[in-house]
C-alpha cells in the first residue's frame, strides 16, 4: 500500500482554487486545474510515494500485475487498471460530449490507427480502445445537463419560450416516435449551417430571457442554462442541443451514471467521477476542440431518459454505502467513519481480492494493510495492491473515504 501523487489536469473550464485547495496546495494556481487523475492510464499515470523514490502505477502493474491486479482482475481484463479515478472540478461548463460502447470504440481505434493520425493528435477521437462508463458524485452542489429528457416535456420547454423560430422544430419532434423524433432534430441543429445558427440561437436566447422575466418558476433553470452557454459559445448548435437534455442539480452524495452514448455535459461543481480507463470523447458542441459530427451521431443514443434513470440505486452495508452500476470495469463505495466507531480500529467490508484506490474527502483515517500502514487526509489517496488487503481504519475525527475497485 502506498499513497498516489495524482497527475493534474489544466483546462480552461477548470477551477483555479477547487483541487488546490482539496489537496492542500496554495491557492489560486497559476492555471486552472480541472481534473485530477489517480490511475493507471497511459495518458497520465499517477506515481506510487515508496521509499525509493516515486514510481508510476502503470510500470508497478507491468512488473507485478498478478501481486497488484490479483487473479480475478488479470483474467478478466488483462495487465491494465480497468478502471480511473478523478476529482473534477468544473468552474465553467464542459463540452457537449458523449462516450463509445466498447465495440464502437475498438472499431473506432483500429480505423483511426488505419488512416495513419497520431493518437496525440487534437483530430484524434479515439485515444484508446476501451469504452467509458462513468460515475460521478457530487462533493457539493453540482450541476449538469445529461440524456435526452422525454419528449412531451421537452415540447412544453419549447412552447414555454415562446419562439416563434422553434414552432417548426416542434412538429419535427411531434410526428416521429419519441427516439426518432429527437435524432431528427438534434441532426437538423447540429448540422445546420451557421448562418441559420446566427438566427435561431439569439432568438432561442431572447424567448429564455423573457421567460426569466416572467417570474415563472417551472423551467427557470433550463432557461438560466440556455443563457449562459449562448454568452459563452454564441452561434453553437450546443445551446439549442441543451433544451434537449435533462437538466440535473446533485446534492452533495447524489450521484449520476452515464453509459455509452448518453449526450451530457458537466456544468459547475465539484466531483468525484469512477469510469473505466478511456480518455474516449466525442465532443457536439460548446468547445473549441475537435467536433466530429458525424462520429458523434453514430454513437448517440436517442432513446428519452427521465432523469431518475441517471441516478444509481444505492445500498447501505454498515460504514460503507455502495453505488450499483452495471460497468463490469468498476465498482464505488463511500466508507464514512463516525459516532461512536471514532477511536476504534474498523475493518473496511472486503468485496473480493481486486486492488483497490481509496480518496479520502474528508477528516483523516490511518490506514492498515498487510504490508503497511499510512495515514490518508482529506484530498490524498492510496494504492491497494490486490496482494495487500483486507484494511482497517482507524479515525479520530468523522471522515469519508471513496473506494474504487474493480466491478464484481
Amino acid at each position: 500500500m502506498h499513497l498516489l501523487r495524482g497527475a493534474v489536469r489544466t483546462y480552461a473550464w477548470g477551477s483555479r482554487t477547487a483541487i488546490a485547495e482539496f489537496t492542500g496546495r496554495k491557492s489560486p494556481t497559476a492555471h486552472p486545474e480541472a481534473e485530477l487523475w489517480f490511475g493507471a492510464h497511459p495518458g497520465d499515470p499517477a506515481f506510487l510515494q515508496t521509499d525509493d523514490g516515486e514510481e508510476s502505477l502503470l510500470e508497478v502493474l507491468h512488473e507485478d500485475p498478478e501481486g497488484q491486479l490479483g487473479n480475478v482482475a488479470l483474467a478478466r481484463f488483462g495487465d491494465t487498471l480497468p478502471f480511473l479515478v478523478k476529482v473534477l472540478a468544473a468552474d465553467e461548463p464542459l463540452s457537449l460530449q458523449a462516450h463509445p460502447s466498447a465495440e464502437q470504440a475498438a472499431e473506432g481505434y483500429a480505423r483511426e490507427d488505419k488512416l495513419g493520425i497520431p493518437v496525440t493528435a487534437p483530430t484524434r477521437n479515439y485515444r484508446d480502445r476501451s469504452h467509458k462508463p462513468e460515475l460521478l458524485v457530487a462533493l457539493g452542489p453540482f450541476e449538469a445537463l445529461a440524456g435526452f429528457r422525454p419528449v412531451a416535456r421537452t415540447v412544453e420547454l419549447m412552447r414555454a419560450l415562446a419562439v416563434t423560430d422553434l414552432d417548426p422544430y416542434v412538429g419535427l419532434l411531434a410526428d416521429q416516435s419519441d427516439a426518432d423524433g429527437l435524432r431528427a432534430l438534434f441532426t437538423t441543429w447540429i448540422t445546420a449551417p451557421q448562418p441559420d445558427l446566427d438566427v435561431l440561437v439569439p432568438a432561442v436566447l431572447d424567448g429564455a430571457i423573457h421567460y426569466i422575466r416572467s417570474g415563472k418558476k417551472k423551467f427557470a433553470a433550463e432557461a438560466k442554462t440556455v443563457l449562459e452557454l449562448g454568452e459563452r459559445y454564441p452561434g453553437d448548435a450546443g445551446v439549442l442541443a441543451a433544451l434537449l437534455l435533462n437538466r440535473i442539480s446533485l446534492k452533495p452524495g447524489e450521484g449520476i451514471y452515464l453509459g455509452a452514448g448518453n449526450l451530457h455535459a458537466y456544468l459547475h461543481g465539484v466531483g468525484v467521477e469512477v469510469m473505466a480507463n478511456s480518455d474516449n470523447v466525442l465532443r457536439g458542441g460548446l468547445t473549441p476542440k475537435h467536433v466530429d459530427v458525424p462520429e458523434l451521431l453514430r454513437v448517440l443514443d436517442f432513446t428519452p431518459t427521465p432523469e431518475g434513470d441517471l441516478r444509481p440505486e444505492t445500498v447501505t452495508d454498515g460504514m460503507e454505502l455502495i453505488y450499483q452500476t452495471p460497468a463490469p470495469e468498476f465498482a464505488v463505495s463511500v466508507l464514512t467513519i463516525e459516532g461512536e466507531q471514532l477511536g476504534h480500529e474498523i475493518d473496511a467490508p472486503a468485496r473480493h481480492d481486486g486492488p483497490q484506490i481509496l480518496l479520502c474527502t474528508e477528516g483523516s483515517t490511518v490506514v492498515h494493510a498487510k504490508s503497511s500502514t499510512l495515514t490518508l487526509e482529506r484530498g490524498s489517496a492510496a494504492w491497494v495492491a490486490a496482494d495487500d488487503g483486507p484494511i482497517r481504519l482507524v479515525a479520530a475525527q468523522p471522515t469519508t473515504l471513496f473506494r474504487a475497485t474493480v466491478g464484481i
